[in-house]
């Protein structure tokens, strides 16, 4: 029987930089463990071989692969943020823009009050939501 399902985000050299940033924006977050390759390892010897970290309790895993690919992160799979207020909605967005991409602006849709879609300057997917109360 499946124990728990968590969200694993393979990153390329930059893993340990992402969960340190998602970690200081987002409250109630932190990283729980992180495991590093080490010397005559198949990854660069200090990178994040495993990681587990915590988004409002939310726990996720990552790695910096060891092997380059073809492929990166996609929208069609997306973290989704509720958010209490307009000032956090404002202030996560700002600093997920910042390097990354606009998917969906930033505003008042029919289905939430305040909504933005996000690629952020790793490759991963943001939907940020402040609900209609």
């Amino acid at each position: 029987m499946t124990k728990k399902v968590t969200p694993f985000l393979m990153f390329q050299g930059n893993a340990e930089e992402a969960m340190n940033e998602y970690t200081a924006m987002i409250e109630e977050s932190e990283i729980t463990s992180i495991t590093r390759y080490g010397a005559n390892q198949p990854g660069t010897e200090g990178s994040v071989m495993q990681a587990t970290f915590t988004l409002k309790n939310q726990e996720f895993m990552c790695i910096d692969s060891n092997a380059e690919h073809q492929f990166t992160f996609t929208p069609s799979f997306s973290i989704f943020l509720t958010c209490d207020s307009e000032e956090e909605i404002d202030r996560l967005y700002s600093r997920l823009a910042d390097g990354g991409q606009a998917l969906m602006p930033l505003g008042d849709y029919s289905f939430s009050k305040k909504f933005g879609w996000i690629a952020d300057k790793y490759g991963v997917s943001w939907q940020l939501n402040l609900p209609k109360e």
